[in-house]
């Protein structure tokens, strides 16, 4: 379920590409998202200065804040995966929250956006992995003894596939439930203000969404950052 009116579905419909846009409105709006983000930081990056402003003192202190709670969690070894951990976060959060703008849709209620982020990560996790472990790092999957290689290998076979899972219906899940209330809401009362309670709620969701990918996220990281014992 959608939004009574989507902007930029209308806008592919005009320009000839209607049948496009309902397919695959979540590419439309992801694109949205990352054409937002990048013009907003090429706009930012232009207006640092030595001196910061207030609106740079604030998202200093939020950026050094997430830094130093993935460090708390990863140790300093693990600073260099903060700019991935923290594009994750940044990225999920704006694509949860332009959903309550009414007109868009939030590309994270599509399971192939959550899937994609979710295979990016766990894919990662296992680069990590490899760089820092070289072949060794098949150590994580076999078990303390060789006898146990034949239970412990498919048990965490499974437990990395269901990492893709979890991630991906956890985050599609909560938003997609959010967009269908939402749509209810719209469809029973007409109005904008009937949803408000929901869409102020929906603020809450999509932060926490956010963070919890975010988390699960660096867990998987110091994982394979660990040595195997």
């Amino acid at each position: 379920m959608e939004h009574p009116y989507l902007f930029f579905v209308k806008f592919f419909e005009l320009i000839g590409l209607g049948h496009f846009a309902h397919a695959y409105v979540h590419v439309i709006y992801s694109w949205v998202v990352m054409i937002l983000l990048i013009t907003l930081g090429a706009i930012a990056a232009k207006s640092v200065k030595m001196i910061p402003s207030k609106g740079q003192n604030v998202f200093e202190i939020i950026i050094s804040g997430m830094e130093e709670f993935m460090i708390d969690i990863t140790g300093e070894e693990g600073r260099w995966l903060f700019p991935i951990v923290a594009t994750v976060f940044i990225y999920i959060s704006t694509c949860n929250l332009i959903g309550l703008v009414p007109g868009f849709f939030p590309p994270t209620a599509s399971l192939n956006t959550t899937a994609s982020c979710a295979l990016t990560v766990v894919i990662f996790t296992h680069i990590i992995g490899l760089k820092y472990h070289g072949i060794k790092y098949i150590k994580h999957f076999l078990g303390p003894v060789w006898w146990m290689i034949p239970i412990i290998f498919p048990i965490e076979v499974i437990g990395h596939v269901a990492r893709i899972l979890s991630l991906s219906f956890r985050l599609f899940g909560n938003m997609m439930g959010h967009e269908l209330v939402l749509g209810i809401l719209f469809a029973l009362a007409g109005l904008f203000f009937a949803p408000l309670p929901i869409m102020g709620l929906g603020i809450f969701v999509a932060l926490v969404q956010a963070f919890v990918f975010f988390l699960l996220s660096i867990m998987y990281f110091t994982g394979a950052l660990e040595h195997a014992h």
